[in-house]
C-alpha cells in the first residue's frame, strides 16, 4: 500500500446512509493525474467530497500515504492533501496575496502568523501560477479565471503531496483552460504531486490524464489509460450518446449528419474536407465524400457526417471499384467541391473524379 500515496479500499459513498457506488477501488501514486469522467449526476464529485471526507463514508476506507485519513488530525491531513472544489469561494476584504496565504495556515500554529519563509512560499505560488502582478487585487474584482488560478496557488501554497480538484476548468475561457492544466502537469512533473480531478472535458481529459475513471452512476463502470478508455464505442456507452458520435481521433464530438440522398459530392484528403463536412452539416445538406484512404485525415470525420463514404484500404492506390462507386454517386449529386489541391500516385483518380466534375459542370470552383 505505501506505494500509492492515496488508495480507497472497498469503499461505498451516497448520501443520507443511501449508498449511491459501493466497491470504489482506486490507487493514485506520486507524479501522476487520475482523471474521474462520466455524465452530469453520475457521482464524480460525490466521489471526490468523500475521499476529503466532506461528506461521510458508507463504508470502506481511504488511505492517505500508507495511513487511513479517518485516524489522521485535520493537521495531519491540510499538510499532505490540498483540495479545490466547484463551490465558489468569496471571501471579503482580502486581497489575493493573501488568499493564497491562507494556504500556510497548516504551519503557522493558533496565531496563523506568516514567518518570512512563509511569505516566500506565498510569492513562490504566485509565481508558478502566473499570478504575481494579482497579489494586491481584491479578490473579489478579478475574472474567473484569475481567481481559479488563485486559488490553485493557495492550494499548492498548502505543499501538499495530493491534490484534489472538482472541475477545476469550470467558469473557465480555453485559455485558462490550457494555462490551469498546463501548471498542474509542471508540478506533477517538478515535484512528483499526485493530482486526483473530475473533468467534463473530454478532449482535456484525454490530454492530461495518466490513468481515467469511468463512473456512470451506479459503479466505477472502467479505470484504464487514456487510450483504453478514450474509444468512440465505449464513450458513447459511457455517455449514452444516442444524437451524434464521439470523435475518437480527435477527442471531440460530431453532431448527427444530415439526413436524406447526398447532394453534394465532396473530394477531400489530408484533411481539406474537414472544414467542408462541417459546413454542409451545419446547413443541413447532406453529401457524399470519397475516394478516401482509410488513415487519411479527412476518413473519421467524414465517416461521422457523410450520408454516403466510399474508402480505399491503406496505402493503396484507389481501386477501379471503389472508383466506379465514386463515380456513379458523383453523377447523381446537382453539385461536386473539391477541396482537395494535391493528388499523388495513390489517389490519382480522384484527380480523374474532379475532371468529369468539371466536364459536367457540376464542379463548383469557388470553395
Amino acid at each position: 500500500m505505501d506505494e500509492y500515496i492515496l488508495h480507497t479500499e472497498q469503499m461505498a459513498v451516497g448520501y443520507n446512509g443511501r449508498p449511491l457506488i459501493s466497491d470504489i477501488t482506486l490507487h493514485l501514486r506520486r507524479g501522476q493525474i487520475m482523471t474521474l469522467i462520466g455524465p452530469n449526476g453520475s457521482g464524480k464529485s460525490t466521489i471526490l467530497k468523500s475521499i476529503i471526507h466532506q461528506l461521510r463514508l458508507l463504508g470502506g476506507t481511504v488511505y492517505l500515504d500508507g495511513r487511513s485519513m479517518a485516524r489522521m488530525t485535520e493537521h495531519d491531513v491540510a499538510t499532505r492533501m490540498s483540495v479545490l472544489m466547484t463551490e465558489r469561494v468569496r471571501p471579503e476584504l482580502m486581497s489575493c496575496e493573501d488568499v493564497v496565504a491562507t494556504g500556510r495556515y497548516p504551519y503557522t500554529g493558533r496565531l496563523g502568523i506568516l514567518t518570512a519563509a512563509d511569505r516566500e512560499k506565498v510569492q513562490g505560488a504566485l509565481a508558478l501560477v502566473h499570478g504575481t502582478e494579482l497579489a494586491d487585487r481584491s479578490f473579489s474584482e478579478i475574472s474567473d479565471g484569475q481567481r481559479q488560478r488563485i486559488l490553485l496557488a493557495r492550494a499548492l501554497c498548502q505543499e501538499p503531496e495530493v491534490l484534489v480538484l472538482d472541475e477545476p476548468t469550470s467558469f473557465l475561457d480555453i485559455r485558462h483552460k490550457l494555462e490551469l492544466l498546463d501548471i498542474l502537469k509542471d508540478m506533477v512533473r517538478q515535484r512528483q504531486l499526485a493530482v486526483l480531478l473530475s473533468l467534463h472535458e473530454l478532449d482535456l481529459a484525454q490530454k492530461v490524464s495518466d490513468y481515467v475513471v469511468c463512473v456512470n452512476g451506479q459503479s466505477i463502470a472502467r479505470c484504464g489509460t487514456p487510450e483504453e478508455i478514450f474509444t468512440a464505442d465505449y464513450i458513447e456507452t459511457l455517455y449514452g450518446i444516442c444524437r451524434g458520435s464521439y470523435n475518437a481521433d480527435f477527442g471531440c464530438v460530431e453532431l448527427e449528419p444530415a439526413s436524406g440522398a447526398p447532394q453534394v459530392f465532396v473530394i477531400g484528403g489530408s484533411g481539406s474536407g474537414i472544414p467542408v463536412y462541417r459546413q454542409l452539416q451545419r446547413r443541413g445538406i447532406p453529401f457524399a465524400a470519397g475516394v478516401l484512404h482509410e488513415n487519411d485525415l479527412d476518413y473519421p470525420v467524414a465517416k461521422s457526417l457523410a450520408a454516403v463514404l466510399i474508402t480505399e484500404r491503406p496505402f493503396s492506390p484507389i481501386s477501379e471499384e471503389a472508383f466506379e462507386r465514386a463515380e456513379a454517386c458523383m453523377k447523381a449529386c446537382p453539385e461536386v467541391l473539391c477541396p482537395l489541391k494535391a493528388f499523388g500516385p495513390m489517389n490519382e483518380k480522384n484527380r480523374l473524379l474532379r475532371s468529369l466534375a468539371s466536364q459536367s459542370g457540376t464542379l463548383r470552383t469557388d470553395n
